[in-house]
């Protein structure tokens, strides 16, 4: 039975989700403040986090970005926030999903499942991936180039856990989006590109001098051991 942490400061939204989700087979806990659902979900250790942005005591932002420094517990973000440079800076931040208030609750519930279903397929979960000197520890969510720690944000580990996974693919932009961001494909969206950039500062190359983050032009990128 999946334990979901519910993160909302209405008791009205949260007594509703409590028995909705609840009807649908999932143990629930939850908490109004952001300090006190901090502590719950590092106590109850929940399998996925329903988490609102507009909490009296801390901004849920700043929880998520508090969570993900501890925890790699999948994170839906559900709030009346609906603009578009909020859901990318909450993206951004280490969010699996984000949903807009009001949202029907069979939707709700059908995106916690398939969120659940990404973590349970998630390959290599419990040994490190590593290609070449990089190696990148999901459950720990650190990252190492030749023994050496690289500081990543939330959303930079996420795009370089993807293409870790997957060894040698070239993998294309939309799916990066589609699958990191959880966006639909833009051709102007730069999210990509940019997080690219600064993935590659961090490892010690550039567009220009690749090393593991090789671009196929016209196709994507792949992340492979320097030749």
């Amino acid at each position: 039975m999946p334990h979901i942490l519910v993160i909302e400061d209405d008791p009205r939204i949260r007594g509703a989700l409590t028995r909705a989700l609840g009807a649908r087979g999932h143990s629930i806990s939850d908490s109004a403040t952001a300090l006190a659902g901090l502590q719950r979900a590092l106590d109850d250790k929940p399998d996925l986090v329903l988490l609102d942005l507009g909490l009296p005591d801390l901004d849920g932002l700043e929880l998520l970005r508090m969570l993900r420094a501890v925890s790699a517990v999948p994170v839906i973000v559900a709030t009346a926030r609906d603009d578009n440079a909020d859901v990318i800076v909450a993206l951004d931040a280490g969010a699996d999903d984000y949903v807009t208030k009001p949202f029907n609750t069979d939707q709700l519930a059908a995106r916690i499942a398939a969120v659940l279903r990404r973590g349970a397929d998630r390959p290599g979960e419990a040994e490190p991936l590593a290609v070449g000197s990089l190696q990148v520890d999901l459950p720990a969510r650190r990252v190492t180039l030749d023994g050496t720690e690289v500081d990543l944000s939330p959303k930079e580990f996420d795009l370089l856990a993807y293409l870790a996974a997957r060894p040698g693919v070239v993998v294309s932009k939309r799916e990066l989006l589609a699958q990191v961001w959880r966006m639909p494909y833009a051709g102007a969206d730069k999210t990509v590109d940019v997080h690219l950039s600064w993935l590659r500062s961090k490892l010690g190359e550039s567009a220009q001098r690749p090393g593991y983050l090789q671009t196929v032009r016209g196709v994507g990128i792949r992340l492979a051991a320097p030749q």
